[in-house]
């Protein structure tokens, strides 16, 4: 009885020994695989940003390289309109036809891995004892004047103005050297990569040894803190900027009644310039000058600049040409712009509690996305969010890049995408629809010289060209049908339209959005329509880059859209698409 007891406990301890070797070479082999596959990602998302603005991050190429793959042909719509006139009649294709390369190989463990390493590479680092021994180097580096560290209220920020952010490059001279160049005084960094600018400083102080954060783009420079500023005032830069002060008149207005009450500065003016100075120095987009007053405010529902009077009722200007003082009539105004930034409506922020609504912000590349998500998060105060992710954004301000598109947390979500799929995954949508024309000259412009920059006239005349309007036009068409389609609840709204009619076009987008609509606020994003979106540099072509053959082709494109529009008992498009 003994011997098999013996060779049952000789038999279950090699067993064990065993089942514990084999544990450890699963836990050793399965570290090993994390490891290589997150040091892939590691190296793929290094090349897809490194020199490719607006790269996407979750995916494993650059967007304008991943929108160029989303390109396909249709087979039931041609250049003369739909075959069959009715869009329902679209044959139903596989599923997996319509995505793109990379999202079909999209692995979910290495997405998971890719946000967490992007996660932590744009929060905060813990300082080091290098950084803490570097404060000092406030006072010496650049041209502003060191002043202290300090608390930032996010919820009612003191600099408000001109926001931008640089995950990459941001130095202290990069934002002294805005704020500056708008005349304000303070300039305030946090976070290592944010800026904000303002003439007012904050109200509470805090502990030099709080504000650790190095900059981003400058080693051994300090940029705030968490929830903390680095903040510098711009004597010399200011008094350079003054020189070539940017300020605008705006025309003759009628006086509003109780115009003491609608403005909220006031004071006995002696001239233009102090008028403009003294509304400067408050921080306020107007002076607004009745002699001998000068007052300072915003654009309002009592006085919203809509209608412009003639000059001469307004009296000329405070002095004539012998210096001697000219009276203006009292029913009117002479309104200036200053170069201070309307900060009504710049506060923006997720959104309070998740949403489980989620809405999309669609658009074929080029219509104008990017701005209208600039209008719609001044108008709402919440962020938008993106499908991608495009570095250089973020940069401009648009915080929502870098969540998630499904987090629930901005109030809309750019997409360029279209097919059943992707259009389904959506509760509502707004469709921003454009001139094809202009449409394909602004996606060509960016390809070439990015989101601000213009296309030179070699390019225009590369082959490049007509390979692209080959290709994109016919994208036009088919984004738009597809989500005439298979969109659940849609707001179609046309560029052109947005652009005559702001406030109006606004409105309608807001209350889609299920947001209050708020007449001042929107007034503010009226005054910074404009944003950082600008094209600058090298003017447009004056060339009709469009050859007949080109035209032919869109022209079709156009007529089968807006007749799908009318279809879906929507308006049909602007008669300046219609063909030529």
């Amino acid at each position: 009885m003994a011997k098999p007891f013996f060779s049952l406990q000789k038999f279950l301890r090699r067993a064990q020994f065993f089942l514990f070797f084999l544990t450890i070479a699963y836990l050793m082999a399965g570290s090993l695989l994390l490891l290589q596959r997150s040091y892939l990602v590691i190296q793929q998302n290094n090349r897809g940003t490194s020199n490719v603005p607006g790269s996407a991050i979750d995916g494993l190429m650059p967007l304008d390289r991943y929108l160029e793959q989303r390109m396909f042909r249709s087979s039931y719509w041609n250049t003369k309109g739909l075959a069959g006139g009715n869009i329902q009649g679209k044959p139903e294709t596989n599923a997996l036809l319509d995505q793109p390369i990379w999202l079909i190989s999209r692995n979910s463990e290495l997405r998971q891995l890719r946000r967490r390493w992007f996660h932590n590479f744009v929060s905060d680092r813990e300082p080091s004892q290098g950084v803490i021994s570097k404060l000092q180097k406030h006072t010496t580096v650049n041209q502003g004047t060191y002043i202290g560290c300090f608390m930032e209220n996010v919820e009612d920020r003191t600099l408000k103005a001109t926001v931008f952010y640089d995950l990459r490059k941001m130095t202290i001279s990069h934002c002294q050297s805005a704020c500056a160049e708008r005349t304000y005084i303070y300039a305030g960094l946090s976070y290592g990569s944010e800026c904000y600018c303002g003439n007012n400083l904050p109200p509470n102080g805090a502990k030099e040894e709080e504000c650790n954060n190095e900059c981003k783009g400058e080693k051994g420079s300090i940029c705030g803190g968490v929830n903390r500023l680095s903040v510098f005032q711009l004597d010399k830069l200011q008094t350079m900027a003054k020189q070539r002060r940017n300020s605008t008149y705006r025309g003759c207005f009628r006086a509003p009644e109780n115009g003491t009450l609608v403005f909220p500065a006031s004071f006995v003016n002696l001239s233009t310039d102090m008028c403009l100075d003294f509304c400067s120095a408050k921080e306020y987009p107007l002076a607004i000058i009745q002699w001998p007053e000068c007052f300072c405010g915003y654009p309002t529902v009592q006085f919203n600049l809509y209608e412009c009077l003639d000059d001469s009722l307004c009296s000329g200007s405070l002095n004539d040409s012998s210096g001697s003082e000219v009276l203006r009539d009292e029913n009117y105004y002479s309104v200036y712009q200053t170069p201070m930034q309307d900060t009504r409506c710049t506060v923006r922020k997720f959104l309070p509690t998740k949403s489980k609504v989620f809405i999309a912000l669609s658009s074929f590349p080029g219509a104008g996305n990017t701005w209208v998500r600039h209008l719609v998060e001044h108008a709402t105060g919440y962020y938008t969010g993106s499908y991608y992710f495009d570095g250089t954004l973020y940069n401009k301000g648009f915080k929502g890049e870098k969540d998630h598109w499904r987090s629930g947390r901005t109030i809309c979500v750019k997409t360029h995408e279209s097919g059943k799929r992707e259009i389904e995954m959506y509760d509502s949508s707004i469709l921003l629809i454009r001139n094809p024309y202009k449409a394909l000259m602004a996606e060509f412009n960016r390809k070439c010289a990015g989101h601000l920059g213009y296309a030179t006239e070699r390019h225009w005349k590369s082959k490049e060209w007509p390979e692209f309007v080959n290709s994109y036009a016919s994208w036009w068409a088919s984004h738009a049908l597809d989500w005439l389609q298979y969109g659940k609840k849609l707001l179609v709204v046309n560029y052109e339209d947005l652009k005559k009619d702001l406030i109006e076009k606004l409105k309608e987008m807001v209350s889609f959005l299920n947001v209050p609509v708020n007449e001042d606020r929107l007034l503010c994003v009226e005054n910074n329509k404009d944003g950082n979106f600008k094209r600058v540099g090298s003017r447009q072509t004056v060339m009709d880059p469009f050859t007949q053959d080109m035209k032919n082709t869109i022209d079709g494109y156009i007529r089968t859209v807006d007749k799908a529009l009318k279809a879906r008992n929507f308006t049909g498009l602007p008669e300046e698409y219609m063909p030529r």
